[in-house]
């Protein structure tokens, strides 16, 4: 059994792989410092090798110098075809680059920032269309005030998938330590939304919760839910009941020591006779 021609590996070509200085002397943009060690030889087709150095630039670790080299059928000389510098296996290399669409993440819009929306854009559905969520249909029809876009049926999943997968669904470490009666869609803090989300979403209106005046999913919970009462125990007081000794007789002095009073002066009244 045999394999087609374009199938088969290519063979090293031994004249091309012993080119080695060859090859080094085709690296012609840098210093002879910075090109290290002979690494490899990779054949690429017949009579076509590529060599590998080791490439010293500073902030280029990992990266590798390739120089191609062939030759010509029955000739031993070798010439070059190509020099590039490509990464290795474990090169530095920069984050792959992703529109600016892509890389924008919550928070990252400051003041004075302008987010421009497409005008295709998926999520937006014109004011004038009827959709399936009649709150929205009666924000958009008001007369003389209704929106040129409105959410579409796309834009709102995108929304409730990312409410309900972020801090503030049931999956939010909050909501995990919580009691499981703990939820907010029994709370009486609890503001339900309008429309098609009412069933899941609405807004926390507690001011000691964490989560107050952002979107909660309905069964997203905290400990701040407005059931969690706290009962009050009474502790009873004994009350000492009052003694009256009315057969204690204390006596008291209501004059004064003898020789404490002169004879001219007056007698001092007693409020009796």
């Amino acid at each position: 059994m045999t394999r087609p021609a374009s199938a088969r590996a290519a063979r090293l070509d031994q004249v091309c792989a012993a080119a080695v200085e060859v090859a080094r002397a085709g690296i012609t943009e840098v210093d002879p410092a910075d090109i290290g060690d002979h690494l490899q030889a990779v054949a690429e087709g017949d009579r076509l090798v590529t060599h590998y150095f080791e490439c010293r630039l500073a902030g280029y670790r990992g990266w590798r110098w390739a120089v191609t080299v062939t030759r010509v059928p029955r000739s031993r000389t070798v010439t070059i075809c190509d020099t590039v510098l490509l990464p290795g296996p474990d090169a530095l290399l920069a984050p792959g680059w992703l529109p600016w669409q892509e890389r924008l993440k919550p928070g990252d819009l400051g003041p004075g920032d302008l987010l421009p929306t497409p005008a295709d854009d998926e999520r937006l559905a014109p004011g004038y269309l009827l959709s399936d969520d009649p709150a929205v249909e009666e924000t958009a029809w008001e007369l003389g005030l209704g929106r040129a876009r409105v959410l579409s049926r796309e834009g709102r999943t995108e929304a409730a998938q990312r409410w309900y997968d972020g801090d503030h669904g049931p999956s939010a470490p909050i909501s995990m330590a919580a009691p499981a009666a703990a939820r907010c869609g029994t709370c009486g803090f609890y503001l339900p939304l309008a429309g098609a989300l009412r069933q899941s979403f609405g807004a926390c209106g507690n001011f000691y919760a964490p989560d107050d005046g952002r979107v909660v999913s309905a069964d997203h919970g905290c400990g701040a839910h407005s059931e969690t009462l706290v009962e009050a125990t009474e502790t009873p007081v004994d009350e000492l009941p009052t003694i009256y000794d009315d057969s204690a007789v204390e006596a008291m002095s209501v004059s004064r020591a003898p020789g404490s009073v002169e004879s001219a002066e007056p007698a001092e009244p007693y409020g009796h006779p």
